[in-house]
């Protein structure tokens, strides 16, 4: 089966909500930005694929280097990134598939049969014009399923939150990226705006906001070690 997960967004966002607290000139050393002297101006058209898609590129190359570099740390093995299928349009002859199952529209998902990660080029899009740090988080949350997938054991029964601290690990720990002004404000309100309403009670909930937040500062304060099961 697929593991399908709902990142359809919250269009407005207005919660309040700083990354552990501090801001960002407090943690100027940490970023979930562009890849360092890679970003440019935000694009004009709102429906620019242009732009994301740089970053969507740049965040894969950040999050695979982080797990090239830091794999042999805190697990055994060869580290094999897995396939990027990247955009896809829901309902079009290119779609991936996972487990038979069709990739479904305002989504970005990790499909363990087919060891890749897809998202909709529309979740991105619109994610895109609330903060580009979005796409960071999106590709770091997914890539973190991949690394589940990898390692017998890893996955916590709380696996998205798991995800979660696994994204805050990556994009705090990679030395290819660094804070701008705004950087935790956005990833509070995508982390706000992609939580259930409640707080998780199953395998496949996401937690609340809260929990989300948390489980990001988790990995993003103690690293990966962090996120790992006790």
């Amino acid at each position: 089966m697929a593991q399908y997960r709902n990142w359809l967004m919250a269009v407005t966002i207005c919660l309040p909500l700083a990354l552990t607290g501090c801001s960002d000139a407090a943690a100027a050393d940490k970023s979930v930005a562009a890849a360092v002297g890679k970003r440019g101006a935000r694009s004009a058209a709102p429906d620019s694929d242009t732009a994301w898609m740089s970053e969507a590129k740049d965040a894969v190359n950040v999050v695979n280097d982080f797990w090239q570099k830091n794999w042999n740390a805190y697990f055994t093995g060869a580290y094999t990134p897995p396939r990027v299928a990247g955009t896809y349009t829901p309902g079009s002859p290119g779609a991936p598939a996972c487990g038979g199952e069709p990739a479904p529209p305002d989504n970005a998902f990790y499909c363990p049969a087919g060891d890749f990660l897809a998202w909709d080029g529309k979740l991105m899009r619109d994610g895109y014009a609330q903060g580009d740090s979005w796409v960071y988080l999106v590709i770091a949350h997914e890539w973190g399923h991949a690394v589940q997938n990898r390692v017998l054991g890893l996955k916590a029964v709380a696996q998205e939150l798991q995800a979660d601290c696994l994204a805050g690990a990556t994009l705090f720990g990679s030395d290819n990226l660094r804070f701008e002004p705004g950087d935790t404000e956005e990833l509070s309100a995508a982390l706000t705006g992609l939580a259930d309403a409640t707080p998780w009670t199953s395998s496949q909930d996401h937690g609340n906001a809260e929990q989300r937040i948390s489980a990001f500062n988790r990995g993003g304060q103690g690293g990966v070690k962090a996120c790992l099961p006790v």
